[in-house]
């Protein structure tokens, strides 16, 4: 749908729906537990430039929230080695997506400077990469020099993502 197309679809204002930022969606409050209707809803999120999300049909939109990331990446699968090494996410709705120059890792601190990492899903859409598959991922990193640095960093379709910069041990100048 062009920008065109969803600028002159009928605005409904805010729906009521949440998305968690452990991938739960939430309607008027409570949750919804019936994981077909929760991918259905997937289907027609979209995320605009400003940061705003929006369930879109053929003839209205409305807002909804969203805490963090519309989705959590819940499990990786790894095809290959080095450069050649696949990295493929399954999403808490069931999105399959492979971590590639379309679908960059990246990494966002939170105001206390903790670091999240994400992988891009679709469009301006991503998944928030759970804990558990994070550690995965850093089992798989290799270190590399950056700018007077170790960084540590993986590869996946033939791009490299950097996943945060190694500390100097403790002593070292």
């Amino acid at each position: 749908m062009s920008n065109d197309e969803f600028n002159n679809l009928p605005s409904c204002g805010d729906f009521d729906f949440r998305i968690a930022r452990d991938g739960t969606w939430f309607y008027r409050g409570s949750p919804i537990g019936r994981k077909p209707l929760v991918r259905l809803f997937s289907t027609v999120l979209r995320r605009e430039n400003d940061g705003s999300y929006w369930l879109v049909t053929p003839v209205e939109r409305g807002r909804i929230i969203v805490d963090d990331a519309p989705f959590v990446a819940v499990e990786m699968k790894v095809e290959g080695e080095g450069r050649d090494r696949r990295l493929i996410f399954r999403t808490n709705v069931d999105d399959w997506v492979t971590a590639d120059a379309e679908h960059p890792i990246t990494l966002k601190e939170d105001a206390n400077g903790t670091p999240s990492p994400y992988v891009r899903v679709r469009g301006a859409l991503e998944a928030l990469i759970a804990r558990p598959v994070f550690y995965d991922m850093v089992e798989l990193a290799e270190t590399r020099p950056q700018d007077g640095a170790d960084e540590l960093g993986l590869w996946s379709a033939g791009q490299y993502f950097a996943l945060g910069r190694v500390p100097a041990p403790a002593g070292a100048h």
